[in-house]
């Protein structure tokens, strides 16, 4: 009740023309009201029945959202331009959800690195070993990897047969 009169003393002291009308809902709109905040309760308290999302899952859905943003990104025309946004738009929710997704393209390679090495290919323009292509993103949720990336390694390619010329 105070909070009705002090609403009431507020409006009173603006003009007249100035004063905001209090909503007037009728019976039925607020039967219909009262109708809608139940669902609404019902459906907030109500136990999801679909099973929890699983890690694999995860992966494998942020996995193809790599590949699609790595098909679309030499893309020119409007439909695929758009189509990027939409990608970049949920790679961002992921990244706000804990979700990394981590590309290897053109990182020298280590012997003791947490990837799968799918190939190694002689590569006569490369002076260390370097990761060439990223076959499947490392993923990871909160720090925790939940997938290893799969790459193809590039060495360098051996300059003759190592005898010195006479």
């Amino acid at each position: 009740m105070r909070n009705r009169r002090g609403e009431q003393a507020r409006q009173r002291k603006q003009h007249k023309e100035f004063r905001i009308a209090e909503p007037g809902l009728q019976p039925e709109e607020r039967a219909r009201l009262r109708e809608v905040l139940e669902q609404l309760s019902a459906v907030l308290t109500a136990k999801d029945d679909a099973p929890p999302l699983s890690e694999s899952d995860l992966a494998e859905a942020a996995t193809a959202l790599w590949r699609a943003r790595r098909k679309l990104a030499g893309a020119e025309d409007r439909a695929a331009r758009q189509a990027g946004r939409f990608l970049s738009a949920s790679q961002d929710a992921l990244d706000a959800a804990g979700v990394l997704v981590q590309d290897h393209d053109r990182i020298p390679f280590g012997s003791g690195m947490a990837l799968e090495v799918l190939l190694f290919q002689d590569e006569p323009d490369l002076d260390v070993e370097r990761v060439v292509e990223t076959v499947r993103p490392s993923i990871y949720l909160t720090g925790r990897r939940i997938q290893m990336g799969q790459v193809i390694v590039g060495r360098p390619a051996a300059r003759g047969n190592g005898e010195a010329d006479a």
